[in-house]
């Protein structure tokens, strides 16, 4: 049994240095990928506040598109060619896609209606990409450079379990 307690944290380095604490506590000895992304999709949503889609799109080797993984919001796109969206951008370029306003992002995919911000970093194996973190606010401006090196953090930490 895990017991974590997110809303205590002083500031968003501290929250993101927890998280990955916790990350890195929960996928420890478990080899499944696709267990440990479920297990994080859910330590992600529980940390942070004002999200609505929390989850991964992974990248099958050899693949020219992201395949939808483990996710807590509401239904999503099961496909995302590379290069299309905030998330094929982000799996494509190898960098990571910080959005205020996906209605103004160029090919924006909207999967919920609702979702204002986005925040995406790819999951480096080997210097490969190997999946995504996708994490969509209803609240414009939602992330900011804290999220986006705490979830750079999280995806160093979780590359080799995933």
């Amino acid at each position: 049994m895990f017991a974590f307690s997110p809303a205590a944290h002083a500031d968003k380095p501290e929250l993101y240095r927890d998280l990955v604490e916790a990350a890195q506590a929960l996928t420890a000895g478990e080899a499944d990928g696709v267990a440990n992304m479920a297990n994080l999709a859910a330590l992600i949503w529980t940390f942070l506040p004002d999200l609505n889609w929390a989850g991964f799109y992974r990248l099958p080797a050899g693949s020219d598109e992201l395949v939808l993984g483990p996710f807590i919001g509401k239904p999503a796109c099961i496909r995302i060619a590379l290069g299309t969206g905030v998330c094929g951008t982000a799996a494509a370029t190898r960098t990571s896609q910080c959005v205020a306003d996906v209605h103004a992002f160029p090919g924006h995919i909207a999967c919920d209606a609702n979702s204002r911000s986005e925040l995406v970093v790819p999951v480096l194996r080997d210097g490969a990409v190997i999946a995504v973190i996708d994490l969509d606010s209803p609240s414009p401006a939602r992330f900011d450079a804290d999220d986006t090196a705490g979830i750079i953090a999280l995806a160093k930490a979780i590359a080799p379990v995933i």
